[in-house]
C-alpha cells in the first residue's frame, strides 16, 4: 500500500510539474527581446566615395522583417558631409552633439544643434555634415525600399560648400581674442569627454596662435576640474593633433615653459593662500572647509600654489578654461557662480564672458551656454 500511494504521489506530482512547464514550452516559440550589447559592433569610415572629411559610422540594427529601417550613429569631425544623395524612404535624424548643417537640392541652408529632428521624405535630394567650426554626431533612422537606402549622388562642391558655411551667422567678432576664444572651448570639451569637438577646438587654438606650451597647460590645470582620466585623455589628443598639422607641414610654436621657480613646502602654501584670496576676493571660509580642513589644504597649496603659479599661462586664460569646464558639467553651478566673479578679479569683463557663452552655444553645447549665462546673471559685476 505504501508503495502504491508512493506511486500516485510521484504520478501527481509529474502531472502538476508538466502542468506548469506547459506554459513555458508554448512561450519558446514566441517572439523575444534582443539586446545587442553596446560596443559590440565594430564601426567604419564612411567611403570617400560618399563623404568628404573623417566620418564614423556606428550600427544600432539592421532593416528586418519586423521593422523595415535601419539606424546607426554618424560622427563627422569639423567640416566634414556627405555627398548629396536621397533616400527611397525616407530618413529621420537626430542631432546628439555639436552643430550640423543640412540643406536641400535649391533651397538655403539649415543649422541643426542637439536635440533638433530632421525628417527627410523621400526622393528629396539633399546632403548633411559638420559645420566648419564644430564636430557633430547625429543618430540616422533610414527606412529600406526594394533593399535599398540611398542613392548616392555627386558631391558637395567646395563652392557649394563654402557658401553654405558663410550663410550661417557666427557670432559677432566680440571681445575676447581668436586666441582667448579657443580655450574655453577646448576646456569644455575635454570636461565633456568629446574628443571631435576637442579636436576641432585644439586645432582653432593653435590655428589662432596658442602655443603648444599653452594648450598644454589648459589640459593640465584641467585634472583639478574635471579629474586626472579626462585631462589626460585631452592631452593624447593634443599629442595626435600636433602630429597630424606637422605631417600637414604646419609647424605650430612650442612656447615657453615656466620661468619663475615654484616655492616648496610653508613657502608655497603661503603663496597658493594668497592667490586663493586675490581670486576668491577673500579668505576662502565655509562649513566644508571646517569639516575637512584638508581639502582647502590641497587647494591652497597645490591648485593655486603649484599651478596657478607656473607663469607660462596668464590668469584670465586659466579663468576662460576653468569657466569652460564647469559649464559643460552639470551639478557643479556653485562652483560656476563662483569662477563667474573670480574672473571679473582678474581683469576679465562681463562682456567678454558673455561672449564665452555665446560660443559654447554655436559650438553646439546649448546646455553648458545657458550654465553660463545663468551663472553669469547670478553673479553681481565686481572690479579686478
Amino acid at each position: 500500500m505504501t508503495r502504491a500511494r508512493t506511486s500516485s504521489g510521484c504520478n501527481a506530482l509529474l502531472g502538476l510539474a508538466l502542468s506548469v512547464a506547459a506554459p513555458f514550452a508554448g512561450a519558446a516559440e514566441t517572439p523575444m527581446q534582443q539586446i545587442t550589447r553596446a560596443g559590440t559592433q565594430s564601426s567604419f569610415v564612411g567611403p570617400p566615395d560618399n563623404f568628404v572629411g573623417p566620418v564614423r559610422v556606428d550600427p544600432l540594427f539592421a532593416a528586418d522583417a519586423d521593422m523595415q529601417a535601419s539606424a546607426a550613429y554618424v560622427s563627422f569631425e569639423a567640416g566634414a558631409h556627405s555627398a548629396w544623395h536621397t533616400h527611397p524612404a525616407g530618413q529621420r535624424l537626430v542631432v546628439t552633439s555639436g552643430v550640423g548643417l543640412t540643406q536641400e537640392w535649391g533651397k538655403p541652408v539649415q543649422q541643426i544643434h542637439p536635440g533638433d529632428v530632421v525628417v527627410c521624405p523621400p526622393g528629396v535630394k539633399h546632403w548633411h555634415g559638420a559645420a566648419l567650426h564644430s564636430a557633430m554626431t547625429h543618430l540616422a533612422v533610414t527606412g529600406v525600399a526594394e533593399g535599398r537606402t540611398v542613392t548616392w549622388l555627386e558631391p558637395v562642391s567646395d563652392a557649394q560648400y563654402s557658401e553654405a558655411t558663410a550663410s550661417i551667422n557666427a557670432p559677432a567678432a566680440g571681445p575676447l581674442s581668436a586666441r582667448q576664444q579657443a580655450i574655453p572651448l577646448m576646456a569644455a570639451a575635454a570636461a565633456s569627454s568629446n574628443m571631435a569637438q576637442l579636436n576641432a577646438a585644439l586645432n582653432r587654438g593653435l590655428d589662432a596662435g596658442l602655443t603648444i606650451s599653452e594648450a598644454k597647460e589648459v589640459l593640465v590645470q584641467l585634472y583639478a576640474y574635471a579629474g586626472f582620466p579626462k585631462s589626460l585623455n585631452a592631452l593624447g589628443e593634443l599629442m595626435a593633433v600636433v602630429e597630424a598639422r606637422r605631417a600637414r607641414g604646419i609647424t605650430d610654436a612650442a612656447g615657453q615653459a615656466p620661468r619663475a621657480g615654484i616655492p616648496v613646502g610653508d613657502a608655497l602654501r603661503a603663496v597658493g593662500t594668497a592667490n586663493q584670496t586675490r581670486i576668491s576676493g577673500a579668505p576662502v571660509k565655509g562649513p566644508v572647509m571646517d569639516f575637512a580642513p584638508v581639502i582647502n589644504q590641497y587647494l591652497q597649496t597645490h591648485l593655486f600654489g603649484d599651478i596657478f603659479e607656473r607663469d607660462n599661462l596668464d590668469w584670465q586664460s586659466r579663468e576662460l578654461a576653468t569657466v569652460g569646464a564647469l559649464a559643460a558639467m552639470p551639478g557643479v553651478e556653485a562652483q560656476l557662480r563662483a569662477h563667474m566673479a573670480a574672473s571679473q578679479r582678474v581683469g576679465l569683463t562681463r562682456a567678454q564672458l558673455q561672449h564665452l557663452a555665446q560660443l559654447l552655444a554655436y559650438n553646439g553645447d546649448i546646455t553648458a551656454s545657458a550654465r553660463a549665462v545663468q551663472a553669469l546673471e547670478q553673479t553681481p559685476a565686481s572690479s579686478p
